[in-house]
């Protein structure tokens, strides 16, 4: 069937072939199991499927076992004997043959380096992210609207670290033009963001920020590439995890045109590992997931979630998937034989077999299926096996793996990290001139107004206008202070006036990541 994937078949009581239409791919779906029951290989013949079809794919490789998909399958392996015996059970032909693959790592250790600039996650996906408070994420929103109004790009994690400093320095008149700003809410983010950047999160942020085109690819015989992440050490910071996949989706939800129900997916994506975007995820969070999932669908976009139990999808994501397949589910305690039951009980029934009775007893490379049928109504559930793939299983070796990433026109984009001038040097650079004219004013060869002028534009320096000549004193006096307010109250008034300045278009899913 050209408009379908083929997912196995052969099931004990089943030998009808087993097969995920495209047209209802991007309803998304679920590949569920125990360690060890054979969810990764079947993640690795869906995407073989996908890339066939000329549908390119995202998947996080956890295990660094699905590298080896660059390599056509093993004819003399020790597994040839078992995958040949079980096409001619399912009723297909197996031809090895490698996958157009390109590695990509946030580290840029085992794959070309993925960076977004800061503007372009933006504060309300940052502020879910970080977990911050309502008045926390208020505070980071008036310093993205500082740095497009005062012209200082957000590009790395220093430029907002040193945005941050200079809005905490600068607090009091930053109140009065756009609410109350405190040190206290500003040392919140900088614990967070100090919380990231010990994940790694400096590696993410920076440029050249990668384009979507790059990743929404086709090889020169139109199948789509496969886009495989170095996830082995992202697993470790769950946080910068978390926050890389949600910004791929908000950016790939803000570029793509809506297609509706198209016959195929625009892209794929599988999510390995996905109880790492929940765990201890707060509420609203988990609010923006379901949303994204149920909106993307509508860009063309399928989602994927691989877990080994159902029960670590929240229920309001776990209700948009509607192609499932479910592999073995142990039950040594009586909670896991409640959550095997639950899990059952989301499978249309089939009279030939009980369907929490099949999930305890399913093999490696067997699962339960149920994919939507061509009205969008989920099917029976079947016993399936699943079919082997055509490249191979397991690691690419190093040195393949090293010369592959070296060659790729992808590495000669993004390899090298470029730091042009932003906001931290920016601000260093008018601390700089600030104290260089306060010493030329204190020295007596500048005049008061270019001194004034320097401190007007520096948060390092103490606020207020320059002291007075002390041969001309005057009884209870005090200087007025002004910092920071001279160009604030320009830019308010600009503001009110109708001149709205700058704005960075950032990713951070259109509307759904906005309304608070």
């Amino acid at each position: 069937m050209a408009d379908s994937i083929i997912i196995g078949g052969g099931g004990e009581g089943h030998r009808d072939q087993q097969h995920l239409l495209l047209g209802m791919a991007n309803r998304h779906g679920l590949i569920a199991g125990a360690t060890g029951t054979g969810k990764t290989v079947t993640m690795q013949i869906m995407a073989e499927g996908f890339s066939a079809a000329g549908v390119p794919v995202f998947l996080s490789d956890v295990k660094s076992d699905v590298s080896g998909m660059a390599h056509a399958g093993d004819p003399s392996g020790r597994l040839h004997e078992a995958f040949t015996r079980r096409t001619e059970t399912i009723g297909i032909d197996l031809e090895y043959q490698p996958c157009p693959v390109a590695f990509w790592d946030i580290f840029g250790q085992q794959g070309t380096p993925v960076r977004a600039t800061v503007a372009e996650m933006g504060p309300l996906l940052l502020a879910r992210l970080l977990n911050l408070t309502d008045v926390q994420e208020g505070v980071l929103n008036v310093v993205f609207r500082v740095s497009d109004e005062q012209g200082l790009p957000l590009l790395d994690l220093p430029d907002l670290q040193a945005l941050l400093r200079w809005c905490g320095q600068n607090a009091r008149d930053l109140s009065l033009a756009y609410g109350n700003v405190t040190t206290a809410s500003i040392g919140a983010i900088q614990r967070a963001l100090l919380s990231l950047d010990n994940q790694g999160g400096a590696e993410l942020f920076g440029e050249p920020a990668l384009s979507l085109s790059d990743f929404i690819a086709h090889d020169g015989g139109g199948r789509g590439v496969i886009n495989i992440l170095a996830a082995d050490r992202l697993m470790n910071a769950p946080k910068l995890y978390a926050m890389f996949l949600l910004w791929l989706l908000s950016s790939l939800f803000e570029e793509l045109p809506e297609v509706g129900n198209p016959e195929k997916p625009v892209m794929v994506f599988f999510f390995d590992e996905a109880h790492l975007l929940f765990n201890g995820a707060p509420r609203a969070l988990v609010e923006k997931v379901e949303r994204v999932a149920r909106l993307i669908r509508s860009k063309g976009v399928g989602i994927y979630f691989v877990t080994q139990n159902p029960a670590d999808i929240p229920e309001t994501v776990l209700g948009q998937l509607g192609n499932r397949i479910q592999h073995a589910l142990r039950a040594f305690t009586a909670k896991d034989r409640a959550e095997l039951e639950k899990a059952a009980r989301t499978y249309r029934d089939n009279p030939r077999f009980r369907t929490a009775d099949a999930i305890r007893e399913v093999g490696t490379g067997e699962a339960l299926t149920s994919f939507l049928d061509a009205k969008g109504i989920p099917g029976m559930v079947e016993r399936t096996l699943i079919r082997p793939p055509a490249s191979a299983i397991g690691p690419l070796p190093p040195d393949a793996r090293a010369a592959m990433i070296a060659a790729s026109p992808l590495q000669a984009r993004y390899g090298t990290r470029i730091d042009r001038d932003s906001a931290h040097e920016m601000l260093a650079r008018r601390a700089a001139e600030a104290s260089a004219a306060a010493e030329a004013f204190a020295a007596g060869t500048e005049p008061a107004r270019e001194f004034n002028h320097a401190r007007r534009y520096d948060g390092t320096t103490a606020r207020g206008t320059a002291p007075r000549s002390a041969a001309k004193p005057r009884a209870n006096s005090r200087s007025q202070p002004q910092g920071i307010g001279d160009a604030l109250g320009t830019a308010v008034l600009k503001e009110l006036q109708g001149t709205t300045g700058r704005r960075i278009v950032r990713g951070i899913l259109g509307g759904v990541f906005k309304g608070r």
